[in-house]
């Protein structure tokens, strides 16, 4: 079960700058900075959603919080009734960076997920439908060392389903792919989502990941930082965003909404 909800979120930080850099800075050294102001939201279960927003606005933070690395806030995070106060291992957070244990073949990676499970011939059965479905069959006793970084990030993603989690935290998870492993990997995660059914919340900075993949979007605004839009996408999959003028419409006005003037 993965009902979540945010109440009243306020998060602060000291500003730990020597001096101003410019004008603009919104405090000076030592003063109090407001992160996130008062965002209030709702995450149903089974839901996709996209957090977008301007960089350095705290989108990485938020998703943080609600996974409950960070506890160093004011308002609540709630998950099926029960404030979050400690990261929980039914709920798995694939950060932006590789995380893949360097010393271990995919196969010892994705049973790390695993290793609760008594019955080997179970554990085997379930480590192999893991690795293929996100096709790295044929990969199952590679070091990450010898896969490509879609290679890496899908083993990642094999390694974080293993777990059969309520809730899966994607942070920025296509950062650093080329274009066409990015391109793989969201047609992947889509699928998954569609297989599993369970609650995915991705931090992306990429506007098209987020109209094609997301059940809704939360869009953000630059610091303090407080929720400008969020938008239900009743779009049949698969989606094309240039075929589909509501969707390219949407697209252009997120890219206003984050100050950007869209150019084809």
């Amino acid at each position: 079960m993965s009902f979540i909800q945010i109440n009243n979120l306020t998060k602060k930080h000291t500003n730990r700058r020597g001096s101003k850099r410019s004008p603009a800075d919104v405090a000076a050294p030592g003063e109090m900075i407001t992160v996130l102001d008062d965002i209030n939201l709702e995450f149903e279960e089974g839901e996709m959603v996209c957090i977008l927003g301007p960089s350095g606005c705290g989108k990485s933070t938020l998703l943080r919080i609600i996974a409950g690395f960070d506890t160093d806030y004011d308002g609540e995070i709630v998950i099926e009734g029960e404030k979050v106060e400690s990261a929980s291992s039914e709920h798995i957070f694939v950060f932006q960076q590789n995380g893949l244990l360097p010393w271990m073949s995919v196969w010892d990676n994705v049973e790390l997920g695993l290793r609760n499970v008594e019955d080997v011939e179970k554990k085997n059965e379930q480590i192999q439908e893991y690795i293929d479905l996100v096709e790295l069959n044929g990969f199952e006793y590679n070091l990450p060392a010898e896969l490509s970084g879609g290679m890496q990030r899908r083993a990642e993603l094999a390694r974080a389903l293993a777990v059969k989690p309520d809730i899966l935290y994607l942070d920025e998870p296509f950062t650093g792919l080329d274009y066409f492993t990015h391109l793989k990997i969201r047609e992947e995660v889509v699928n998954i989502h569609e297989y599993i059914g369970k609650t995915m919340i991705m931090v992306t900075h990429f506007i098209e990941d987020a109209l094609v993949m997301a059940d809704r979007i939360v869009i953000l605004s630059e610091m303090p930082t407080s929720v400008k839009m969020t938008r239900t996408l009743d779009f049949p999959r698969p989606r094309n965003i240039n075929t589909n003028k509501e969707m390219g419409d949407l697209r252009d006005e997120i890219f206003l909404m984050l100050g950007v003037s869209y150019v084809a």
